[in-house]
């Protein structure tokens, strides 16, 4: 499998990512609701901050990446903790890649950029859910217009409606600099979930805390979106 974008700055990612008390990652794991004894999907799983977090309410988690050397730190931490998770190294993309109806439910946190195929991903998470089952994801918000040193949600060359893989400038974006990310009109994004049979169910925009707000100048933007749909029933 080729390098991942992530597999050059594993080490970084997986030091500056590794908690869960955000607003963020607090709003995802609340729109999941109660975990105990359900089969949960992790997509871009990374070092496998949001797997555990799953995995020690009780889910039976399968977490999966493109990037070799985040999921060769999530084994190692699964080594360490064992929690019953199982990492893939994968495309998520891939045909076939899991069964069809295999999982209660499934998360995907601040990854849907990441992924340049939104349709194909979108389409795995559908077929992979059962009936009925959430997807919950969570975003740098697509209307974020940015602040103080941190770039928006938008090459700085376009606006909101200009779609497309772009590479932050801003200093205080310091991992957009290095990994890029796709930018896609928060249309997109939903109406993509309805095209695959993922129906929007609840939406939360968390703020950011307050000294970030006030040291970068985004109190009054919105800065993160997170997503509950459910899988539709089918006659």
């Amino acid at each position: 499998m080729a390098e991942a974008r992530y597999d050059a700055v594993a080490d970084f990612y997986a030091a500056g990512f590794d908690s869960i008390v955000d607003s963020v990652s607090q709003a995802l794991l609340g729109l999941l609701g109660q975990l105990a004894g359900l089969r949960v999907l992790d997509i871009a799983c990374g070092h496998g901050r949001i797997t555990r977090a799953l995995a020690r309410r009780g889910a039976e988690v399968v977490g999966i990446d493109i990037s070799g050397k985040l999921i060769r730190m999530a084994q190692e931490a699964e080594r360490n903790e064992p929690l019953n998770i199982r990492y893939i190294q994968g495309d998520v993309t891939a045909p076939n890649i899991f069964d069809t109806a295999a999982f209660d439910a499934a998360t995907c946190s601040f990854g849907l950029s990441d992924i340049d195929d939104l349709d194909g991903v979108i389409a795995a998470i559908s077929n992979a859910l059962r009936p009925g089952g959430p997807f919950v994801s969570s975003f740098l918000h697509p209307c974020f217009a940015g602040g103080q040193d941190i770039s928006a949600s938008w090459a700085p060359t376009g606006g909101y409606y200009d779609e497309g893989r772009w590479t932050a400038q801003e200093a205080l974006s310091t991992l957009r600099r290095q990994v890029g990310s796709n930018h896609r009109m928060l249309s997109t994004y939903l109406n993509t979930l309805r095209a695959y049979g993922l129906w929007i169910d609840h939406v939360v925009e968390p703020r950011p805390a307050p000294d970030w707000d006030r040291a970068h100048d985004a109190d009054r933007k919105p800065v993160y979106l997170v997503v509950r749909s459910l899988k539709e029933f089918v006659a």
